[in-house]
């Protein structure tokens, strides 16, 4: 089988962790991406479930503006108590 190469940038400290974990895992980050285009070639989909975080929905991103303006306009302030973490 022929070998090409595949290049491509992440996080500096990402990399850092990636290739650390794999070690750990007798891997080289090489043969991870490997595993993983192995699988994405076998399923036809990314291998796992990757989900938007709502709090950076257009929605609630909005609200937090209109918040923030709101605040700094000293507008829609009420005082209430602090919720203390009962752990």
């Amino acid at each position: 089988m022929a070998q090409a190469m595949v290049n491509f940038r992440m996080d500096k400290d990402l990399k850092m962790n990636m290739e650390q974990i794999c070690n750990e895992m007798g891997l080289t980050p090489s043969a991870a991406y490997t595993i993983f285009a192995k699988k994405v070639t076998q399923e036809r989909r990314i291998p796992f479930e990757i989900t938007a975080d709502p709090f950076y929905s257009r929605q609630n991103m909005d609200r937090l503006n209109r918040a923030v303006s709101d605040m700094d306009a000293g507008r829609n302030m009420s005082e209430h108590e602090l919720v203390e973490d009962l752990k």
